[in-house]
């Protein structure tokens, strides 16, 4: 039996959600029926799946020991797996409740199907944890979280939230679009006009981990929406601000490709084409702004609003100031 005093940044799940990534091994068909039979009890009486948490409550949990290990672990060395991750980390901006980290190009920023422990979230983790600001020891269900991501070879800001509540403000934020998102690129050609709103229909083709756009919805497709503005333009290549009014899978590199303009370095939708010999491998692509612009009440995240962060320009992208 396992006896659970309801923190902080537990308060407000559902007993089935918080049970489901508190305690991880344990099947959701015996969850579902030990909250049926009371072998799971909120304040010492029966709940429901839906029934809503809040701080200080106790949460009773019979079951077996072995289902109710500890959720943070490494179980090959009782130690947080997050410790396997790097210590290097580049900071844009921090405060008591969020961390917008300035991500380098080749760091993956969760664990892959191939598991690689060295990932943005981990080194996040491991700075909160080494500075005080987070104790795995003393969360049921809450660790420190991505609210964006980008991929593999793009680098620049991702924002993470250090507490439960400023997640879920964060997370009703993005879906709401009062976080802007601005990339620098470079592509090949020049795109006219030199500032538009490009539409279009995104399918995903999960076989080949890559998308398909076109002018018309098709299958299963999604409408996305890519705002750019050309800055500079050199030797057939133009340097591009891009805004993203959706948020797809690999939405600036496959839209951008559709028309005819496909990003320097990128070999999944622009063959990589002349550029790779010079330094570019990889998709020149750079997440450098975050602007907070809330429409609506933010709660304890209402002093971000209106401000801007920046990341530093990578050297293979020339400077925008």
């Amino acid at each position: 039996m396992r006896e659970i005093i309801i923190r902080q940044n537990d308060a407000g799940q559902r007993v089935d959600k918080f049970i489901a990534k508190a305690f991880p091994r344990v099947p959701q068909s015996l969850m579902y029926r030990a909250i049926r039979q009371k072998d799971i009890k909120l304040g010492g009486k029966r709940c429901r799946p839906d029934t809503r948490l809040s701080e200080g409550d106790v949460l009773k949990i019979y079951l077996a020991d072995e289902l109710l290990a500890p959720r943070f672990a490494d179980e090959a060395s009782d130690k947080p797996d997050f410790l396997r991750a790097g210590k290097e980390l580049r900071i844009a901006y921090e405060d008591e409740n969020i961390l917008v980290a300035d991500k380098p190009r080749g760091l993956i920023v969760h664990t892959d199907e191939d598991y690689q422990s060295d990932t943005l979230v981990g080194r996040i983790q491991r700075r909160l944890y080494e500075k005080g600001e987070y104790d795995p020891a003393l969360e049921n269900s809450f660790a420190p979280a991505l609210v964006n991501r980008i991929d593999r070879n793009t680098s620049g800001l991702v924002i993470a939230a250090k507490n439960a509540e400023s997640l879920r403000i964060l997370n009703e934020k993005m879906r709401a679009r009062e976080i802007q998102k601005k990339y620098l690129c470079l592509v090949h050609g020049t795109p006219e006009p030199k500032e538009a709103v490009l539409r279009g229909f995104l399918e995903k083709d999960e076989s080949r981990n890559k998308v398909r756009v076109g002018p018309e919805p098709a299958g299963k497709g999604k409408e996305i929406v890519t705002k750019y503005r050309v800055i500079s333009s050199a030797d057939g290549v133009s340097l591009l601000e891009i805004e993203l009014l959706t948020g797809r899978t690999h939405q600036i590199r496959a839209h951008l490709s559709s028309v005819g303009h496909p990003l320097v370095g990128d070999g999944k939708y622009g063959a990589n084409r002349p550029k790779k010999g010079g330094g570019f491998g990889r998709q020149a692509l750079h997440a450098w702004l975050v602007k907070f612009d809330f429409k609506s009440p933010a709660g304890i995240l209402s002093y971000l609003n209106q401000k801007e962060i920046r990341a530093q320009c990578p050297n293979f992208l020339p400077k925008v100031e």
